[in-house]
């Protein structure tokens, strides 16, 4: 991994750990430990966007995640999150999600939120790990209820990174800011009978009630999944930049596991589960499992 990675991924750090602050190319070019001018040009190289950029949209949806979830008054939304004044934060807004602050938070639609994607992580990605230590990983039966699913199908992609080729990381962003039943968005890997032709197996989307009415983004489908139970495979948490070794071991461990021993066997019919690798809890797949007769 070359150092001008690790740079901007310094930079990224220090943004999100004083994102209420006021934050200058000079604090960026001292924790990057290259010149303003050149650390500018790594970060636009790297991400994609100016830091100011970068910083803007990363404020306005965190913004946007309080106005949704908190009883907050809009003035010390901005003020606490580096605005200016109410009424820039509230151009700001609407430019980036198409609505104000205010009809917003009443009215809390889908939409696209900034997802700070590590740089090195995409690195990581490339670099051949060996897992030279096995871990333990946690085994634990779950009933999942008669659900809807709210999913944004791909073409081809039989996993995370082929899907997000296909459809755009942003995605996230999106159903990062809708409702879930279990709290967060899922990644699915369809069996045969959800797909649609020239769709993918593997999609990402939110769990919803069996019962819910309301209407979907453009271009997602609904549908609808049956009470069905689960084996929850954990791993232990794991540093983020070891993400890659840590789903490895939890899919080794999946695969030689069998559900026999508790009277089960694999349940094809329903789809298998992905939550977002995160370090502080481990890697979490779900795996439908139906008892034997």
């Amino acid at each position: 991994m070359t150092e001008g990675i690790l740079a901007v991924q310094r930079m990224q750090d220090y943004i999100a750990q004083h994102l209420s602050q006021e934050i200058t190319l000079a604090d960026l070019s001292g924790v990057s430990f290259f010149s303003p001018w050149h650390s500018y040009r790594l970060f636009c190289a790297h991400i994609g966007v100016t830091p100011a950029e970068y910083i803007r949209k990363f404020r306005l949806s965190e913004s946007a995640k309080r106005l949704k979830n908190e009883r907050v008054k809009i003035i010390d939304v901005a003020f606490d999150l580096g605005f200016g004044s109410a009424d820039g934060y509230t151009r700001a807004f609407r430019k980036e999600f198409g609505m104000t602050p205010q009809e917003y938070a009443k009215n809390p639609v889908p939409i696209t939120l900034f997802i700070p994607y590590g740089v090195k992580y995409r690195e990581i990605k490339k670099e051949k790990k060996s897992m030279e230590k096995t871990k333990t990983v946690f085994v634990q039966l779950v009933k999942k209820p008669a659900r809807k699913a709210i999913i944004k199908r791909g073409v081809k992609a039989e996993e995370y990174f082929e899907y997000c080729g296909e459809v755009g990381c942003d995605i996230w962003g999106t159903l990062t800011s809708m409702d879930s039943l279990c709290g967060e968005p899922v990644c699915m890997w369809l069996p045969e009978k959800y797909r649609k032709p020239n769709t993918s197996r593997y999609v990402q989307g939110v769990e919803a009630d069996r019962d819910f009415t309301e209407k979907i983004p453009e271009g997602f489908d609904l549908i609808d999944l049956p009470e069905a139970e689960y084996l929850t495979f954990q791993g232990e948490p794991f540093e983020e930049e070891d993400y890659v070794e840590a789903i490895e071991q939890v899919k080794e461990a999946m695969e030689k596991y069998s559900p026999a021993g508790i009277g089960y066997e694999w349940d094809e019919d329903n789809p298998r589960i992905q939550l977002e690798p995160r370090g502080e809890r481990g890697y979490i797949e779900l795996r439908a499992v139906r008892k034997i007769k």
